[in-house]
């Protein structure tokens, strides 16, 4: 996979980047983040990215012409890329050349649909992705209009640019990434993934300042553990998320369970 970020603050990204596991991620050859600075694509000699929006109003509009500018040269670097891998291969005979990669250009911005972990799975399939991020009062319509695939936003509220949204976005669809975690199951049980939250974690000692870790986990006994995970995964959206029960592919023993619950909480 391949993410290109098109920002004014390549260097907020790349510290991020080079950390945790999207750093781990980058070094094995899993992803290759890139922080394209689209100031260098103003084509000015003041190198200027925004003016004033036409009809007036306050703030500042970003300028298409940069944008559209910094995009064209990232697809032009990944067609130079693969010119040069193919011109590296020992293959005597080539294969038909396959239709260039189409990324997903996507426009970080409060308008935009509201990210969740399914679009995040959605995403980590692709195999190239360019992210926007924007400051000052928005974008030129034009670049929403002609140029991005898709607006996300990461919740209902203002942020100064696009680069911590964007990064958030990151994080979630590289950890996706095959390789990407220690262990493998982790990303399948994570909160959301099962359309559930998680259930409650523990760890050694077994009893720490009177407080004790539940029998079962000390038990052994595999089936009746991940039936309990199972019950508390219910219990824990019942209690905090009840709006993800309605999509979460319950089953009816799932179900069952959920009135029981439902019983002992005194919820109708």
């Amino acid at each position: 996979m391949r993410i290109d970020v098109l920002t004014l603050f390549p260097d907020m990204c790349e510290g991020v980047f080079s950390t945790s596991i999207l750093g781990k991620a980058r070094e094995k050859g899993i992803v290759s983040l890139n922080a394209v600075n689209f100031r260098d694509f103003s084509g000015n000699k003041h190198n200027t990215v925004d003016d004033t929006p036409y009809g007036g109003g306050g703030g500042m509009v970003l300028k298409p012409d940069p944008i559209f500018a910094a995009v064209e040269h990232v697809l032009e670097s990944v067609q130079e890329e693969s010119s040069l891998k193919g011109q590296d291969s020992e293959i005597v005979e080539e294969p038909a050349a396959a239709d260039p990669v189409k990324p997903r250009i996507i426009l970080m911005c409060p308008q935009g649909q509201t990210y969740n972990q399914q679009i995040a799975e959605e995403l980590a399939r692709e195999k190239h992705l360019i992210f926007i991020c924007g400051h000052y009062e928005g974008y030129d319509e034009r670049i929403r209009e002609h140029l991005v695939t898709d607006e996300l936003s990461i919740g209902d509220y203002v942020l100064t640019g696009g680069e911590l949204p964007a990064l958030t976005v990151i994080d979630s669809v590289v950890r996706l990434q095959p390789g990407a975690l220690g262990n493998e199951t982790s990303a399948i049980t994570d909160s959301f993934s099962t359309g559930l939250l998680e259930y409650p974690h523990y760890t050694r000692p077994a009893e720490f300042r009177g407080w004790k870790v539940p029998d079962i986990l000390l038990s052994g006994h595999h089936a009746n553990i991940e039936l309990w995970r199972r019950e508390q995964a219910l219990k824990r959206t019942l209690e905090r998320r009840p709006d993800l029960l309605d999509t979460a592919g319950l089953t009816a023993k799932d179900r069952k369970t959920l009135d029981i619950l439902r019983e002992q909480l005194g919820q109708p």
